[in-house]
């Protein structure tokens, strides 16, 4: 059926970082897009990160400099590297993929299989 399962969230002061795992079984790893989406008290989901099947990364303008996306493909497994987190980096991180090339245009209605979500808070 397909299933990605999300880890690394947690809390962390200002400054500090954290590293997002997201393990992906049961379907289509590469040459798949795949992406991490956030949603905050108070906001709309919104695309974090993508990365696609040719290496290919976009972000969000909020994080640029700050967040890395990467991918193993031995390990089925998508990561998001935070760095420099702020107060409004908190937020519910989901992952997201879907079996087909990324699209000019991310959104989140793109993607079949979701992660169930991991919690980052980010105190000042």
């Amino acid at each position: 059926q397909g299933q990605l399962v999300e880890s690394g969230g947690g809390s962390v002061q200002a400054g500090g970082s954290l590293r997002l795992a997201c393990v992906a079984s049961g379907n289509p790893y590469r040459g798949s897009c795949m992406a991490w989406f956030r949603q905050g008290p108070g906001n709309e989901r919104e695309a974090v990160a993508v990365i696609d099947s040719d290496g290919t990364t976009n972000y969000a303008d909020s994080v640029k400099g700050r967040f890395t996306i990467s991918k193993d493909n031995a390990k089925n497994t998508l990561y998001l590297q935070m760095s420099g987190l702020k107060p409004e980096d908190t937020a519910v991180y989901y992952c997201a993929a879907a079996p087909r090339p990324c699209p000019a245009a991310l959104s989140d209605g793109f993607f079949d299989y979701w992660g169930q979500g991991t919690q980052v808070t980010v105190s000042s």
